[in-house]
């Protein structure tokens, strides 16, 4: 008879183990960011649903906040920034500097 290469069970397991560690750290790494969205969505419903205008104020906020936001991109991209340095024009040949060197063999 010959011997079958089929995983045994103890490889299953480790599989299974190794599953179930990657679980853990997604779950572990995850948490804080999915707790604070939670959170706040859960705030934002409770301030409304107990008190109207403090919903209505913070969706103002939220806008002006949001409008600030895209008025300083604007500003930002729109400004021209004066230059700090000249980098001078390119040349297509060879520099002077260059060709006086090859002139005199300095």
């Amino acid at each position: 008879m010959t011997a079958s290469s089929s995983p045994g069970p103890s490889r299953d397991r480790g599989l299974l183990g190794v599953g179930a560690a990657a679980v853990a750290a997604c779950a572990v790494c995850c948490a804080g960011p999915l707790l604070a969205v939670l959170g706040g969505v859960g705030l934002a419903s409770a301030v409304g649903a107990l008190w109207m205008p403090g919903l209505a104020a913070l969706v103002a906020v939220s806008g002006l906040g949001v409008l600030m936001v895209r008025r300083r991109r604007r500003r930002a991209v729109c400004r021209t920034a004066p230059a700090r340095t000249d980098l001078g024009m390119p040349t297509v040949g060879p520099s002077p500097e260059r060709s006086e060197v090859a002139k005199t063999g300095r």
